[in-house]
């Protein structure tokens, strides 16, 4: 068996005497579609900091295609193929849609600043091919037509294809989507659901997923895992998951 994208093993944070996360291991393998859900302050986010190198776990080790990245920088992480997005959404809402875009390619610019300054070949050939990365995106998500106008004047659920989009355009191979769906309607998670499946087939993405809509989780996850108080309590396919007693009682309260 192939050897896993994203392993995560005996991962512990803490902030003082809070514990954030215990003991965590978990394997992504490419190309998958996982999951991770749990009650409210489980430490999801906090997984994902880890991985991202915005947080540095007091024990543990975090490994992307086996090289240990627990205590490498964030940009160097992004370098190789992790991108990101957040719960709140982090766009620069003066900006375009196209500019916002286009800070997603950045990771790809090689040219120096007096490169820039003096417009050699390289530097501007490297803009081109940005700017036509992120025109490909654009159409990828039907955002022509916000192309120009400020992210602040569009609606939330476009918004978070914007997100979507400035992620895709860093060209990761391993997305870690953190509730990309809340504060959507109906209707929206329905395009967002769509989308993601599609940029999956379409960039040969690895989705990992932190969300709280489980009608959701359910219907787009290979795997899921679940964490609670830090821990996790249950791994495995949707059906079984959502059936375990140990979820329902993190999740209700009460024993199965």
């Amino acid at each position: 068996m192939a050897s896993p994208l994203l392993e995560v093993r005996g991962l512990t944070l803490r902030f003082g005497g809070v514990v954030a996360l215990q003991d965590v291991s978990l394997e992504v393998r490419a190309g998958e579609l996982v999951s991770l859900i749990g009650p409210n302050g489980a430490g999801k986010t906090s997984l994902f900091n880890c991985v991202c190198g915005l947080y540095r776990p007091q024990r543990g080790v975090v490994r992307l295609e086996g090289r240990d990245i627990t205590r490498a920088a964030p940009d160097t992480i992004a370098r190789m193929g992790v991108a990101r997005t957040f719960q709140n959404l982090e766009l620069f809402r003066g900006m375009t849609v196209l500019d916002n875009l286009l800070l997603g390619c950045h990771r790809h610019f090689r040219a120096g600043l007096w490169e820039v300054v003096l417009g050699t070949g390289r530097a501007v050939r490297e803009e081109v091919a940005q700017r036509e990365r992120a025109e490909a995106v654009l159409e990828f998500l039907d955002l022509q037509a916000y192309r120009d106008r400020p992210v602040a004047a569009l609606p939330h659920g476009v918004q978070k294809l914007v997100e979507l989009g400035r992620a895709l355009c860093s060209q990761p191979r391993l997305l870690l989507l953190d509730e990309p769906s809340a504060g959507l309607t109906a209707e929206d998670k329905d395009e967002l659901r769509y989308r993601l499946l599609d940029a999956r087939r379409a960039f040969g993405l690895t989705l990992v997923l932190v969300e709280h809509d489980l009608r959701m989780v359910m219907d787009l996850s290979e795997r899921v895992v679940v964490l609670d108080h830090g821990e996790v309590i249950a791994e495995g396919p949707p059906e079984r998951v959502q059936r375990d007693p140990r979820v329902v009682e993190a999740y209700l309260g009460v024993g199965a």
